[in-house]
């Protein structure tokens, strides 16, 4: 019942639900109270009612913000409770006395100065708001100066507001004493920090205090533009939840030839990046974007089908190329928008095959096997289990934007799985990770992983107080508190070369001093590999774990595992290049025949039921090689998903980088020549045309405007890249 309930809110969780009742009942006990009149109910209401907003604006409820849509907004519940206090004076029997008219106009007043107050808030918010966001790009030659302390603009509306606390307290006592002095001290120190914050704000307004108009930043941009003249763009446009599908290929970046560059189109995207020496510039705007001079590249690589790309893709002077955030064989990676595209990356042979057998308008001599870069650190098969038993990762992917049962194991075989592998003889250790979008869209599936959350934490704690592991808890205490140590002064570090710990610095100041720094980025890649390690160590290696988070990175959990479980997507692709054995869940229950034939990556994979019964043959395959059946038709799989060792997929990657740039080249080249080569001289008087249809033509030609009119944002040609 309570799960229902929380799902009819909208609210993330039963503390959420909790304060969301106390809200919805505090208020109407705040009026009975006055009416009444009582004192010590009207306070302890009026307490409840101001402890459970200031929860559920700092938990970000989705029921506290859609009060504001249903005219029950954050000021009007304020209002509506100091009107309130008015009222219990009233009612008190001091209707008659100053102290009621004072409360009166002081609430008035109070509420009337929330006017200014907000509008200069929104006035400094814009004024301090760059039209890009950058990061490792020099903008010296602007002035952005410091932004305002972080105490002033950091939920002001909340903290103008509770100012009326003075006021509630002051006439509370009055009430309770008949000594109006306490009211009017209360009621007076409300309006004059009112007064005051106002005043604390105001310098920041001052033209010195702001930052330049968007043309001068925009302008110096260009200037930046023109001195590095960047050949290979990443392009990327999503939601904050999408941005590990940009991250995954900041390493790529950081290593392809050329000078490459990173445009981002949504600011929520820019704060969510993760840490890069690869200049990145975020440009909200489709306009500024169009008017940026990017002539200088010659390949723009996108990582997903998105509608802003046409944005990019409109560009004539560079080839662009979709390379993904993902190599599957769900529908998405045959995407009908791909031809929109010059060139088609995959990843090897199955890709290519892919798009033939969904025949959907993408050429084959558009497509380029160019590997995965990025699957460069999963460490391949050694043969044997890691340790003294088996780790085996499940990481299910999420629900998908449809109810197809075939997106996720999680709602029909998820709890199947995991209580197999819990009670598995011998026993193994499950590590469940989790997508980051499970549950987003499906309550069902949101409770399933809270269900299987909950059992992997209790079968953790179990096997804590196993007699089986205690001798090897005992003998890893030592070290496992030493690798927490180790865990809490890197992450300090880490903190600190990230910038987190400033949390001071708004957009346009870390714009400013963002630059490029190799030694930096150097010392974030070394120390991210010692929290990696450190964090394995920090725990027994026969101890169940939720890995819910970014990290550790999903490709550390497949360096830790011996074998995993998963459904189809591009974990699956990934994880075979590790060679290990895995298992795929048929949850449409297609039949193990059919399965394989529909999708590629599992034909090397031991098919799952809903039942999960088939899961002794990968625990059996892991335990003893010499079982393992399927090893060579991994192997096999290998090379058709993600091509061969040699070369590497990076060097792949950076020769179809330049291969293509050589093209994009020769076509503006083309197109310069053809431009200045003189016309061809008019045929004499004696060949041309004659007769009714000629002197048609002759008309026509005469009444067409000499020059088409442009003005679509959308068309193929346009300011941008020159």
């Amino acid at each position: 019942m309570i799960s229902t309930a929380i799902r009819l809110a909208r609210v993330g969780s039963g503390s959420e639900l909790a304060a969301a009742l106390l809200l919805g009942l505090g208020f109407p006990c705040v009026m009975l109270a006055a009416i009444i009149p009582n004192l010590w109910l009207f306070a302890a209401a009026a307490a409840v009612t101001y402890l459970a907003d200031t929860y559920l604006h700092k938990r970000g409820s989705y029921l506290v913000n859609r009060l504001a849509k249903v005219r029950a907004g954050l000021s009007i519940r304020f209002l509506i409770r100091q009107m309130l206090m008015a009222l219990m004076v009233a009612r008190s029997g001091l209707g008659e006395d100053r102290i009621f008219y004072v409360t009166v106009v002081v609430v008035l007043v109070f509420y009337g100065l929330q006017a200014p107050h907000g509008a200069i808030v929104t006035l400094l918010r814009l004024r301090r708001r760059l039209p890009v966001v950058t990061r490792n790009i020099d903008l010296t030659g602007i002035r952005i100066p410091d932004a305002p302390p972080r105490g002033l603009l950091h939920r002001s509306a909340e903290k103008m507001l509770h100012l009326d606390l003075f006021a509630m307290a002051g006439v509370i006592v009055t009430v309770q004493t008949r000594d109006n002095l306490y009211g009017y001290v209360g009621l007076g120190l409300t309006l004059a920090l009112a007064v005051l914050y106002i005043l604390a704000l105001l310098p920041y307004l001052r033209p010195a205090r702001l930052v330049p108009a968007a043309d001068k930043v925009l302008a110096a941009v260009d200037e930046w533009l023109a001195d590095y003249r960047p050949t290979v763009i990443l392009y990327f446009s999503g939601s904050k939840d999408s941005a590990y599908q940009v991250n995954m290929w900041l390493e790529t970046m950081d290593q392809i030839d050329g000078r490459p560059l990173i445009v981002l189109r949504e600011r929520a995207i820019a704060s969510q990046l993760a840490p890069t020496s690869v200049p990145v510039l975020c440009v909200p705007g489709g306009v500024h974007l169009m008017n940026l001079d990017l002539s200088s590249v010659r390949v723009a690589l996108y990582a997903a089908n998105v509608g802003k790309n046409i944005h990019m893709l409109r560009v004539p002077t560079m080839k662009h190329v979709f390379i993904g955030h993902g190599d599957s064989d769900k529908l998405a990676s045959v995407n009908p928008y791909s031809k929109a595209y010059d060139e088609v990356w995959t990843a090897g042979r199955a890709g290519r095959d892919r798009y033939a057998l969904a025949d959907v308008g993408v050429r084959d001599e558009d497509i380029v096997e160019v590997g995965r870069p990025q699957l460069a650190p999963i460490r391949p098969a050694t043969g044997a289990p890691k340790n003294a038993i088996p780790t085996i990762l499940y990481a299910p992917t999420w629900e998908g934007w449809d109810d197809n049962p075939g997106n996720t194991s999680l709602l029909l075989a998820g709890e199947n799985i995991v209580k197999r592998l819990l009670t598995a003889e011998p026993p193994v250790r499950l590590l469940y990770k989790p997508h980051p979008f499970t549950g987003t869209r499906s309550p069902k599936a949101k409770a399933v992983h809270a269900r299987i959350t909950a059992m992997v934490e209790k079968a953790a704690a179990e096997r804590a107080g196993d007699t089986r592991w205690a001798e090897e808890t005992a003998a890893s205490r030592a070290d496992m508190s030493a690798a927490r140590s180790e865990l809490n002064r890197i992450q300090a570090r880490l903190t600190e070369l990230s910038g987190v710990a400033d949390s001071g610095r708004d957009e346009a100041e870390e714009s400013r001093e963002s630059k490029a720094d190799p030694a930096r980025q150097a010392e974030l890649t070394r120390l991210r590999n010692e929290w990696n390690a450190a964090y394995w160590r920090s725990f027994g290696w026969w101890e169940h774990r939720v890995i819910d988070g970014a990290e550790p990175r999903l490709y550390d959990c497949f360096n830790e595992s011996d074998a995993m479980v998963s459904d189809i997507s591009s974990v699956v692709s990934d994880f075979i290049a590790s060679g290990k054995p895995y298992a795929v869940t048929d949850s449409a229950e297609l039949g193990a025949a059919e399965f394989k034939r529909q999708n590629t990556a599992v034909r090397a994979a031991v098919i799952l039921s809903n039942s999960a019964a088939e899961l002794d043959e990968l625990l059996a395959a892991v335990a003893d090689p010499a079982a393992d059946r399927l090893a060579g038709a991994r192997a096999e799989l290998k090379r058709y998903l993600l091509g061969p060792d040699e070369p590497t997929s990076m060097e792949r990657f950076n020769a179809a980088t330049r291969a293509l740039a050589a093209k994009a080249e020769a076509r503006n080249l083309g197109v310069e020549q053809r431009l200045v080569e003189p016309l061809e001289a008019p045929a004499p008087d004696d060949q041309a045309p004659v007769g009714p249809r000629a002197e048609e033509g002759l008309e026509s030609s005469e009444n067409a405007p000499t020059e088409p009119e442009n003005n679509d944002l959308d068309s193929p040609v346009g300011p941008v890249g020159g």
